[in-house]
């Protein structure tokens, strides 16, 4: 139900209603139901519009898979990874990650965005019935919400990169990032590939249509991502082969082929007096590690637990000073988690697109270490995982 955007109040404003603002709504009102939330949401009222929206697939953590289950939010149609291989196109070095290492039942899920972001939808409005106080709002207007009177302000809007209306700090990697469904012959169910070639990052990963039909993210330059999107499915394919190797298998068909620009952009401070920025909108990253949503949904479940901790208490309402004091809290619990995360993802996709002599020895030599120091893939497994604790 709409209410005048002149006369509403409330104690919490979330702008932005994609996954990770719906999220922080959903949590927050799970433990607070009394809460006085407004959720601004530019997406229409009804899910029918979104069935057809954005399907690629999105690499979702076993950690997040255990967030998203306490509000009943996990998607019915998704693909389990439970295997990670890594290499580079040309070169020496390769690792293995197994779930039988890590004794997890996943390593990770590959969901299509629009399913992630429907499921989402659906749990805050079974939450919705119990929470009196929340308001959901569907609207057009970019400047409608600019007379809400709240006491905090979560930003959560988030966007793809040189989509956003905001930079700050980061790079462009002068890289685009062509999405699509492949046909493998024979594929080995459940594993997920990671090839790095010199262009950028190559991963073929699970999908829910079923263990020969895999998702496909091949990053490369501008130019020559613009040719694999307009080139012929035969001459695609071969390139896509020639690049790959026979390793995963034969490549058959390619469907649904699409560009996305990527690069990193992130807020150096993601909280100012009583306003908080979070998922896409503290941090755009690059999709080399599959940590953006993951990250982003950390940041939703944190800072729901801030929110519920700060209006959930007996007295009436909260000063200004108290909302600054515990939003400056939450940046600091989050810091080693985004610092880490943000640094990872950035490492890994400058480090593996060089083609200098001595960087290419060293990242063979840093694959081979991975596979043979089981202490050190471990680590890397739990932080893709569960993020920094």
């Amino acid at each position: 139900m709409l209410e005048s955007m002149s006369e509403s109040s409330c104690d919490i404003l979330i702008q932005g209603g994609g996954p990770v603002g719906l999220a922080c709504a959903a949590w927050t009102l799970q433990k607070f139901p009394e809460a006085k939330l407004t959720l601004v949401d530019r997406n229409p009222e009804n899910d029918a519009d979104l069935t057809a929206a954005d399907s690629r697939g999105i690499a979702l953590s076993h950690g997040s898979k255990l967030l998203l289950d306490t509000i009943d939010a996990w998607p019915t149609e998704y693909a389990e990874i439970h295997r990670v291989h890594v290499s580079q196109a040309g070169r020496f070095g390769r690792a293995l990650m197994t779930r039988e290492e890590l004794r997890q039942d996943a390593l990770g899920h590959i969901i299509r965005y629009r399913d992630i972001h429907i499921a989402l939808r659906q749990a805050l409005r079974a939450i919705q019935s119990k929470s009196p106080n929340f308001v959901w709002q569907h609207i057009n207007d970019k400047d409608a919400n600019a007379d809400i009177n709240a006491q905090c302000i979560v930003h959560a809007e988030g966007g793809l990169f040189k989509k956003q209306d905001w930079v700050e700090s980061g790079r462009d990697y002068g890289q685009s990032a062509l999405v699509g469904l492949v046909e493998v012959e024979n594929a080995i169910p459940h594993q997920a590939w990671e090839r790095f070639t010199d262009e950028g990052p190559l991963a073929v990963l699970p999908s829910h249509f079923g263990p020969n039909i895999l998702n496909i993210v091949w990053c490369g330059s501008p130019e020559s991502s613009q040719e694999r999107l307009q080139c012929s499915d035969t001459d695609f394919l071969i390139a896509l082969q020639n690049e790959f190797g026979a390793r995963i298998g034969r490549f058959l068909k390619i469907q649904d082929r699409r560009l996305y620009e990527l690069g990193l952009n992130y807020r150096k401070e993601i909280t100012q007096d009583n306003e908080v920025w979070i998922g896409n909108a503290a941090q755009a990253l690059h999709p080399v590690a599959g940590q953006g949503l993951n990250l982003g949904l950390r940041d939703a479940f944190l800072l729901a637990e801030k929110l519920v901790g700060l209006f959930a208490r007996a007295t009436k309402s909260q000063t200004q000073a108290d909302i600054k004091e515990s939003f400056e809290a939450y940046a600091r619990t989050r810091k080693a988690d985004r610092t880490t995360t943000i640094g990872l993802t950035d490492f890994m996709a400058r480090v593996f697109t060089s083609n200098l002599a001595p960087v290419v020895v060293a990242r063979g030599l840093a694959l081979t270490a991975l596979q043979w120091l089981p202490p050190v893939k471990t680590a890397l497994a739990r932080q893709m995982m569960f993020g920094r604790r």
